[in-house]
């Protein structure tokens, strides 16, 4: 079963309130997706660690329920 974007979207914020996020499905079938989330919690941090807080915020679904997710991470200008 595939995820929607309201759901990641709300897991992130779940995890990261203060994040900025937009999603978009790329191939129309639910389990790809492109997601830009900026958040302050990644000033600081590596592209790596950022996207690590991102994929724990899913709660290990990415693999699984969602089967793609190409990542944009930053921190606030």
């Amino acid at each position: 079963m595939a995820m929607d974007a309201r759901e990641i979207e709300s897991m992130i914020k779940a995890a990261l309130p203060d994040a900025r996020i937009e999603i978009r499905d790329l191939a129309g079938d639910g389990e790809h997706y492109a997601a830009t989330v900026v958040s302050e919690s990644f000033r600081g941090k590596s592209r790596v660690q950022q996207h690590q807080l991102v994929y724990k915020a899913l709660q290990g679904n990415m693999g699984g329920q969602l089967h793609a997710l190409a990542l944009q991470t930053s921190a606030p200008d």
